[in-house]
């Protein structure tokens, strides 16, 4: 039986490019805002681009926060979160000045570079990833592959544990967490071609 996955729609980010992508994979995904589409998938996915605070007023006026820990936290549902998405598992963030989902010890934090002539914010094009631990979600793809990037923001994970990759832009920062269910990625892998394309139907197979 095919597995099911619920891309959560809390009115920002690109979900469509997402969702072309995991059509093409053959994958049974559906862009829903509704809590009982999400407890039922067997996945889920949280993508996000844009202004922390919005996203989680969003989330709470869609009464989605409950929906969302029941899924994740009591259920164990897997659940991918893709740039802010990944983001918003965190305890807390500088953008807003606003409380995560506390899915995981880690606070966000704008994104400080020494030599600003040479990188710029947003942090945006294809980098190379380190990776810091096995995963399943990783399988396949070779260390220092490429991935595509765009965020002022990064993830600062107080549990080195946590930690799935990392990348270098002027600083070494987190680019993938993984907790038990819980995983997340601060690049796109939806625009990642074909290393992206690896990662997803990973994802997918867990």
């Amino acid at each position: 039986m095919k597995k099911t996955l619920a891309i959560v729609d809390y009115g920002m980010g690109n979900l469509n490019s997402v969702k072309k992508k995991l059509d093409r994979l053959k994958t049974t995904a559906s862009i829903t805002s509704n809590p009982k589409d999400i407890i039922k998938a067997d996945k889920i996915i949280l993508v996000g681009v844009g202004h922390f605070a919005k996203a989680m007023k969003n989330i709470k006026e869609l009464n989605l926060l409950d929906t969302l820990n029941e899924a994740v936290i009591i259920k164990k549902k897997p659940v991918l979160g893709i740039c802010l998405g990944m983001q918003l598992m965190a305890k807390d963030s500088e953008e807003g000045n606003t409380e995560g989902l506390g899915w995981l010890d880690a606070n966000v934090r704008k994104m400080q570079v020494g030599d600003t002539l040479r990188f710029k914010i947003p942090h945006t094009g294809w980098n190379k990833i380190t990776q810091s631990k096995k995963s399943r979600l990783m399988k396949g793809i070779p260390e220092s592959s490429e991935f595509y990037f765009v965020h002022s923001y990064h993830l600062m994970s107080n549990e080195t544990s946590n930690i799935l990759n990392e990348t270098e832009y002027c600083f070494k920062f987190t680019s993938a967490i993984e907790k038990n269910n819980i995983f997340g990625v601060q690049y796109h892998p939806e625009k990642s071609h074909d290393v992206g394309e690896v990662l997803l139907k990973n994802f997918i197979s867990l």
